[in-house]
């Protein structure tokens, strides 16, 4: 199996479209401005899933709920420079919710969200785990 995308379910296409090429950065795979469907093309790796409990997230940012009236989803993506990359996306126009700081030993993370309010995570890794850890 493959995971081919994150798809996230918007309400003003042009403005999201607009924050995910203007402020994050991203490269559209087609120019689509106007919708109703754009993809989006990152840099390097792949897209992959991940869990995380409700009240971890609350305590870093302090916003979530622990009923499922908050944020149901997070999209994480990994950059080279966390401070580098929020110092330019904020000079474009993106407001931080939180950091950048660090959330582990081993990663620094910063916390905004885009026009439609869903939260997205932007980490550095400073330490890689090694293939015999976990």
């Amino acid at each position: 199996m493959e995971l081919a995308q994150v798809r996230l379910l918007v309400a003003d296409f042009r403005t999201s479209y607009r924050f995910y090429r203007d402020v994050l950065g991203l490269k559209p795979q087609f120019e689509a401005e106007d919708g109703p469907y754009a993809k989006f093309l990152c840099d390097s790796g792949s897209a992959g899933i991940a869990l995380q409990e409700r009240a971890d997230m609350a305590e870093v940012i302090g916003e979530l709920g622990a009923e499922p009236g908050g944020y149901r989803s997070l999209v994480v993506l990994r950059v080279e420079d966390v401070d580098a990359y929020c110092a330019e996306i904020t000079g474009r126009g993106a407001v931080l919710v939180h950091g950048p700081g660090p959330m582990t030993d081993r990663m620094r993370v910063a916390h905004l969200k885009d026009p439609e309010g869903n939260l997205l995570e932007l980490q550095e890794w400073l330490v890689l785990r090694s293939s015999s850890a976990d």
